[in-house]
């Protein structure tokens, strides 16, 4: 480390109060040839069809090909695929795949791999959880998958579907001879991929690494190695990054931007994200309690979105202003005619006694738990503290419980569905479609719907969108059931999360509005 750098480290850092880092940067910082992401969570599986958080969602982009892909202007562009058509009635989508790519494992791809992709997910004996089995085919109406021949994939769906190309753009294609040989726990462990990177190394808690293929045709990538470093702590991932000892950190707390922007050696991109964040009701008969039973009623629930001041959690918290969610769907494809909800706890106390639920000689009407992570969203043990203290000064007293993400609360919300009775989530969402931010909520029994909602209002809506119309007639449909989501508030709406990445002066890297992270067109200055 020059004198300088360490000058800059250590100014930085006592800001931070981790002086220390800057004796044990030197060891750690990256070669020229390697760039290392600092995120708050590790991983909890490497299978593409089992993950479920965009944090492990990044990495898979760089091992595995996708039939398309959404690149970094937000376009659907092909990948693994050279071009794709889909039948009169919408039925069958038809992929003319490229020919002579390999699996890492060096035997070739071909369209049969891309058969054996899809039924693999739906296979109910491998009982896969992933945004694949659970969001992405039950969104899509997925039917079947074959293979005419070896460069023609055949995808059939059981109506049309508008979003049909954008949700198979999530599917990552694995290799058949490979994934056939492995169990579901060693395909999550060491896998086997088809992009530009390879897996090397994953030591738990700590790193996932990965490798650049050298003669992968379809996209150059300029660094040999990818190390994707596990750093709970957001004021650790700022030190770590003034120290350069890494090149990117996701979700930098608002307090550590201006020191981050004056270290000299890195600054602080921000983006208005996509990502939804809110607080759900579960509707799951587990729980019974008291509390469980009080937000069944719609009433309770449009009660409790008044008693929460989002604008100030916002500018005091996350420091950054914004406005209110109305629903589910991101700006500006959300129904203009909804207007947020105020805070307004007067409000929110008169229509809880309304609803049967006064205060008691105690002065709490009932209790609940808030479940949530910390480290996995934008300050989001704070958000939901902040949360819980203002439910409890309305009188329904709030317990706020912190889990780990990876290892308790990530199978806690999809696996079991059972986080609750409200608990803290944020789901990623786009800015090109409606219906792909709708479609988390596609049926009641989707691995992306954690409140086990069903309201029929909603889900009996989906036929008249899955069918060919016009753009204004479909738009109709849409506002009417954002207006019902409004209403019945399955959940409590919060704000649509902004992103704050710190990023290495060394690195040509821009960030997107949708999270990823794709280092596969970064560059080293």
């Amino acid at each position: 480390m020059t004198e300088l750098n360490s000058l800059a480290c250590r100014i930085g850092l006592a800001a931070l109060g981790l002086l220390g880092l800057c004796e044990t940067s030197l060891a750690q910082r990256p070669d020229a040839r390697t760039a290392v992401v600092a995120y708050g969570s590790d991983a909890s599986t490497l299978d593409p069809q089992q993950i479920n958080s965009r944090d492990t969602q990044n990495i898979a982009d760089h091992v595995w090909m996708s039939l398309y892909e959404i690149d970094d202007d937000g376009k659907l562009v092909p990948y693994f695929a050279e071009s794709f058509s889909e039948s009169p009635d919408g039925k069958q989508l038809t992929f003319k795949i490229r020919a002579g790519m390999k699996c890492h494992d060096g035997s070739p791809m071909s369209a049969e791999d891309v058969a054996y992709t899809f039924k693999r997910a739906r296979d109910p004996a491998n009982k896969l959880v992933g945004s694949t089995p659970g969001f992405v085919l039950t969104s899509l109406g997925y039917k079947n998958a074959s293979a005419p021949d070896p460069t023609t994939a055949v995808i059939e769906i059981d109506q049309y579907n508008p979003i049909a190309l954008g949700l198979i753009s999530e599917v990552k294609i694995l290799c058949k001879a490979a994934y056939e040989r492995m169990t579901i726990d060693q395909a999550g462990q060491k896998p086997v991929g088809t992009g530009p990177y390879r897996f090397a190394e994953w030591i738990k808690s700590d790193r996932i690494v990965i490798e650049k293929v050298p003669d992968f045709p379809l996209r150059k990538a300029s660094f040999d190695r990818i190390v994707w470093r596990v750093v709970p702590e957001a004021s650790t991932r700022a030190a770590e990054l003034m120290a350069r000892n890494v090149d990117i950190i996701t979700n930098v707390a608002p307090d550590q931007i201006d020191t981050i922007n004056r270290s000299g050696g890195a600054k602080v991109q921000s983006v208005a994200g996509t990502r939804r964040m809110y607080v759900g009701f579960n509707f799951k008969p587990v729980f019974n309690t008291p509390g469980g039973l009080a937000v069944r009623k719609a009433e309770v629930r449009r009660a409790l979105q008044y008693a929460i001041d989002v604008p100030t959690i916002c500018e005091q918290l996350l420091r950054a202003p914004c406005k209110r969610a109305t629903g589910l769907v991101n700006p500006p494809n959300d129904n203009p005619d909804l207007k947020p909800y105020p805070y307004d706890p007067a409000m929110a106390e008169k229509l809880l006694d309304a609803a049967g639920y006064p205060r008691k000689a105690d002065g709490v009407r009932f209790d609940m738990k808030l479940q949530g992570p910390n480290g996995r969203y934008l300050n989001d043990k704070n958000v939901m503290l902040a949360i819980g203290q203002y439910l409890t000064d309305i009188g329904v007293k709030t317990d706020v419980e912190i889990l780990d993400w990876a290892s308790v609360y990530l199978p806690l919300t999809r696996a079991k569905k059972e986080a609750g009775p409200m608990f803290f989530l944020g789901t990623g969402g786009g800015t090109w479609s409606a219906l792909y931010d709708m479609a988390d909520l596609s049926a009641p029994d989707a691995i992306t719907n954690p409140m086990n909602w069903d309201d029929p209002k909603w889900f009996s809506r989906w036929a008249e969108l899955n069918r060919k119309q016009p753009e204004s007639e479909q738009r109709r449909v849409v506002n009417e059931m954002l207006k019902v989501f409004y209403d019945e508030s399955p959940w409590l709406l919060l704000y649509f999360q902004p992103d704050f990445y710190g990023v290495s002066d060394r690195l040509n890297w821009r960030a997107r509005r949708d999270e990823r992270i794709n280092l596969v067109s970064a560059t080293a200055k």
